[in-house]
């Protein structure tokens, strides 16, 4: 089994009021010797913004926003502003999240040159209630019954006056683009899905998704395979681009006596090609162990979302417990290694 180190807590909640309740799953982006880490910050009432805080090196705190950097503005995303991911696509940075409306959780996107001012995108993903989206992909595809069970909100059409859409959560870029064109997953449970290149974002119609939809399964990455996923899986961290394939560090979901456990797991994407899965982990990279990953907002959770590369050390920081932000350390080589042991069966 790979080794990976828990080298403990980065950042605890404060008492400025838009974070008091909690700070977890942040965003990471390493710019020379420095890392920006822009996490999901939580007032009371779980109402969420983008805090920010600046790294000397992977781990040394030296600057720490007191307001959020990130807030709040539309009404797509009046109750929060989630589980921020970042990348860098030519000279632009790409700052997905989700955005939850206290109805509904669906991807969205702001952009920025600077890292310091940010326009936002709004929706990106597809705005469909279950009903539409089960009459579309049951055209050409056998759909797992699970979709109906963690999507179809006991058919509840309608929440506070809003239409209850298909949640659509963990949209995550590729850091650069393929053949020419924007790629990013996103999360439909219980599986992982990806887009299949587009040259630009105006490209994502109601036409675009339709056609998407009919074709779902090809365009599905990963689906639970392994214990410590049973129960569904979605994106973590942005995919590192190494020699051997899209390394993806993906978080894993069973239940279990105590509640649903979060883990931290690792799979291998084809370069030319992200829809093929090359190879995967068979057990968790790494689970809740420690006090600060069990016990919490929410119990038993380690959530990947963000990485810093230091020569052969990979630095993943993660949400522990959906109220603070710790991080491991593991050599990249060692755990491409590992996984081209276990490379899928074709």
């Amino acid at each position: 089994m790979i080794k990976v180190n828990k080298e403990g807590v980065l950042l605890e909640k404060t008492s400025l009021a838009f974070e008091d309740e909690g700070v977890l799953n942040p965003a990471a982006i390493r710019e020379g010797e420095y890392v920006h880490i822009f996490y999901r910050a939580v007032s009371k009432g779980n109402y969420s913004s983008i805090g920010y805080c600046k790294l000397k090196g992977p781990f040394t705190i030296i600057e720490r926003s007191e307001t959020p950097v990130l807030l709040p503005q539309f009404e797509y995303e009046s109750h929060g502003i989630e589980d921020p991911r970042i990348v860098k696509i030519d000279d632009l940075y790409y700052l997905s999240y989700t955005a939850y409306d206290g109805v509904n959780a669906l991807g969205a996107l702001a952009v920025s040159k600077d890292l310091k001012n940010w326009e936002k995108q709004g929706i990106l993903v597809p705005q469909l209630t279950y009903d539409e989206f089960n009459y579309l992909i049951e055209f050409n595809n056998k759909p797992n019954e699970k979709y109906n069970r963690y999507n179809a909100h006991d058919y509840i059409f309608e929440n506070r006056g809003k239409k209850v859409l298909l949640w659509d959560k963990n949209l995550i870029f590729f850091p650069k683009r393929i053949h020419n064109k924007l790629y990013f997953l996103h999360r439909i449970k219980p599986d992982i899905q990806i887009i299949v290149g587009v040259e630009n974002l105006q490209e994502l119609t109601p036409e675009f998704w339709q056609n998407y939809f009919l074709k779902f399964n090809e365009n599905i990455v990963l689906s639970p395979k392994y214990d410590h996923e049973v129960s569904y899986i979605g994106g973590g961290c942005p995919p590192i681009e190494t020699a051997e394939g899209w390394l993806l560090i993906y978080h894993g979901v069973k239940d279990s006596i105590k509640g649903y456990v979060y883990s931290a797991c690792a799979a291998l994407l084809d370069l030319e090609d992200p829809r093929i899965e090359l190879a995967r982990l068979p057990y968790p990279l790494f689970e809740p162990e420690k006090i600060w990953e069990l016990k919490g907002e929410v119990n038993n959770v380690c959530f990947p979302t963000g990485t810093a590369l230091f020569d052969d050390t990979l630095y993943i920081y993660y949400g522990a417990a959906d109220e603070r932000i710790a991080f491991v350390t593991v050599s990249i080589s060692a755990l491409l290694t590992e996984l081209l042991l276990n490379p899928k069966e074709k």
